[in-house]
């Protein structure tokens, strides 16, 4: 038996907004803001979306009998310890709008409109039932109990993509409802069942800037940030950017752990080894960019190319998104980093390996926010700047590509 919830009521309508981020995920609205991963979104496919949208106004149409009623598909509610998931029905529609009609809670959707139309809503729960009859997206109503009484709380879901292999999760909740962990809740019940019981190698999802909560919601049930982008906003009229997240089986369920090796004996000549990572940064002109380490840091005066540390648990992709934006604040999306070589270098008391990627396309103007200087260097030129031993290798190989 689950245990009840004791949450205090949703007010009648939405009162003074509180600076408070909406439980609410990504982009896209009621629900899924499921996201369009980077990749995805550079190669132009369409934003799916799990949220009520007004569906196009359709020509008049001749008046046919009355068809036979479509059987009720069968879907077992989904059960965590406080809370229960289950379809939305035309009931809802009432208690849905009270919860969604709120600009603490749209400003975070991208693609629902504020005030949101009481029509709306009806028309949206109506799209819900049919795409779970069709086994397209799952849209569920996030509910508690106070007593004997259901209460809907938000809403969570999941769309597939065109080859059934990819999953968008999104969300909401309603703002009398947050900071009691019911997006996590319910998100992660929700990616259990669907890696558990679809065809599913991934899931993604999409954040607006500055919805910390939500962020944190998924990094609690496994997800990993693989990118940055933009995205239009229904809600705002303008663009917004987001961050992309991304969750396999194994980030939900963990990975099988292999058997321990016996110890072996650490060598004579053992080392600790530095991973970092680095970006040539290539413009238009075919010229690259390159940071002077500044006074006070190691290796003060010389050139390199931008990048940093890879801390534990971090990508590569993802520790030079993390490290571009904070160095010279540019934002890059995964995708449109190519891996191009590495360098493997002996520096006496410790060895250090670093990936070099290239990127042509990110967002912003290099600026230098930590005291290093900036300057585009034509690849003939490369030579003339006094670098790191272990980037030395990397310029003929560089110079040739360019």
């Amino acid at each position: 038996m689950n245990t009840q919830l004791h949450f205090p009521s949703p007010p009648a309508c939405p009162a003074r907004v509180a600076r408070r981020p909406a439980c609410v995920h990504p982009c896209a609205a009621p629900v899924a803001c499921a996201t369009l991963r980077a990749r995805k979104a550079d190669r132009g496919d369409p934003i799916p979306t799990t949220e009520p949208l007004k569906r196009p106004r359709r020509a008049p149409r001749k008046i046919k009998p009355a068809a036979a009623p479509v059987a009720e598909v069968t879907f077992e509610p989904l059960k965590t310890e406080r809370l229960t998931l289950r379809p939305l029905k035309p009931d809802d529609a009432e208690s849905m709008h009270r919860l969604i009609n709120d600009w603490e809670v749209t400003r975070t959707l991208a693609e629902v409109p504020y005030p949101y139309p009481r029509s709306l809503a009806d028309e949206w729960i109506e799209t819900t039932i049919e795409e779970l009859a069709a086994g397209d997206a799952w849209h569920l109503a996030i509910t508690g109990h106070e007593g004997e009484r259901e209460m809907l709380i938000g809403v969570v879901g999941l769309r597939l993509d065109k080859s059934g292999r990819t999953g968008r999760l999104g969300y909401w909740v309603g703002r009398a409802y947050w900071r009691h962990g019911v997006a996590t809740e319910a998100a992660k019940r929700l990616t259990s069942w669907a890696f558990a019981n679809l065809p599913l190698d991934l899931i993604t999802a999409e954040v607006t800037e500055g919805n910390e909560p939500s962020r944190a919601v998924l990094r609690r049930i496994g997800f990993r940030q693989v990118g940055i982008g933009m995205r239009a906003s229904v809600t705002t009229g303008q663009e917004h950017m987001v961050t992309v997240f991304e969750a396999t089986r194994d980030d939900v369920f963990g990975r099988i752990e292999p058997p321990k090796p016996e110890p072996a004996p650490p060598a004579d000549d053992a080392k600790p080894m530095l991973l970092v990572v680095a970006c040539a940064l290539v413009d238009i002109d075919q010229r690259v960019l390159l940071a002077r380490r500044p006074e006070g840091k190691k290796m003060a005066g010389l050139w390199e190319f931008p990048g940093g540390k890879i801390r534990p648990g971090e990508t590569p992709e993802a520790a030079l998104i993390r490290e571009l934006k904070e160095e010279i604040g540019i934002d890059v999306a995964a995708t449109c980093l190519a891996p191009f070589a590495f360098a493997s270098h002996d520096y006496g008391t410790f060895h250090l390996l670093m990936p070099l990627f290239i990127c042509r396309r990110w967002k912003g103007t290099p600026t230098p926010l930590e005291n290093q200087t900036l300057t585009w260097v034509r690849a003939t030129k490369l030579t003339d700047y006094e670098m790191p031993p272990a980037d030395k290798p990397l310029i003929p190989l560089l110079r040739d590509f360019l």
